[in-house]
């Protein structure tokens, strides 16, 4: 592999427990990474974090291909052929990398992998390499505070990974549309609206705009539309005493049967159950 003696390439082998936790590891280590150092494979059924500390790494996989410089991380599924290697022209490539895998990764996926293109994020400061540190570290032990500990690790990791490529994205045109779009929608939700009138200004077509908006937003225009209404009438139904055909028309549903519909969907509640909910009194003895 062409790396030196100080690397190192820890295993674990996860328990029933962490099998069912939202992030556990398999394997991780530091490699020192020589200019020859190279390694391929047809798959295997986790995901792979790196980080490089010095040098750089050459990572592709289907038609993506990038080059993971000083500073930068990058999450890759690995369950499709891969290769990564010391990049050309560079003679090293100091990295951290992790095995990792759990229910947590479906949710990361889409904004680390969008488009299920390889996206290398940059993060400034040590955070990062003194993460990879503790998860070495905490692999040498095998207890249920290991195990705990080791999912908050790279829960962390991930989420440093999504902030710091959220903050790359906000300076686009792109993700300025679709912040746009969100505004747009909260300052007029109690009108009718319809996806033409947000593409309208975002200039992209509408396929673009959908996806942009669910990876940036978390979800559809239309929900997020239903989900701000919502959010308004529950206000409504505790600080007022108008009613729930009043409040339908407010906040933007107009029809009173098809607010309570959406409502109790939404909250597991009929308006009218959340407001004697949120206004009982606190039992002095609970």
């Amino acid at each position: 592999m062409d790396v030196t003696r100080e690397s190192i390439w820890k295993r674990t082998t996860p328990s029933e427990a962490e099998l069912l936790q939202p992030y556990y590891c398999t394997e991780a280590g530091v490699f020192y990474g020589r200019q020859h150092f190279s390694t391929a494979r047809t798959e295997k059924n986790s995901y792979l974090l790196f980080y490089t500390v010095r040098g750089a790494g050459l990572i592709e996989q289907g038609g993506s291909r990038v080059v993971l410089k000083d500073g930068q991380a990058l999450l890759m599924n690995c369950r499709s052929p891969q290769s990564y290697c010391t990049a050309p022209g560079q003679n090293c490539w100091h990295h951290y990398w992790v095995h990792l895998d759990g229910t947590g990764l479906a949710a990361m996926e889409p904004l680390l992998l969008p488009d299920k293109r390889l996206s290398p994020v940059q993060i400034a400061g040590r955070r990062m390499q003194d993460l990879f540190e503790l998860i070495l570290e905490t692999m040498e032990g095998s207890t249920v505070d290991s195990m705990v500990r080791t999912g908050l690790i790279l829960h962390e990791m991930l989420t440093l990974c999504v902030q710091n490529l959220f903050v790359q994205a906000e300076a686009t045109s792109a993700h300025q549309a679709i912040l746009q779009a969100a505004e747009t929608i909260r300052k007029n939700y109690r009108q009718e609206l319809c996806l033409a009138d947000l593409l309208k200004d975002a200039h992209m077509s509408k396929s673009y705009f959908l996806r942009l908006f669910r990876r940036y937003m978390g979800t559809t225009p239309y929900h997020y539309l239903v989900n701000f209404r919502i959010t308004q009438a529950k206000e409504l139904l505790v600080l007022s005493d108008h009613s729930v055909s009043d409040i339908a028309r407010e906040v933007g549903f107009g029809d009173a049967s098809n607010f309570s519909t959406r409502f109790a969907n939404t909250t597991g509640q009929s308006p009218l159950q959340y407001r004697k909910s949120a206004l009982k009194p606190m039992d002095p003895c609970s």
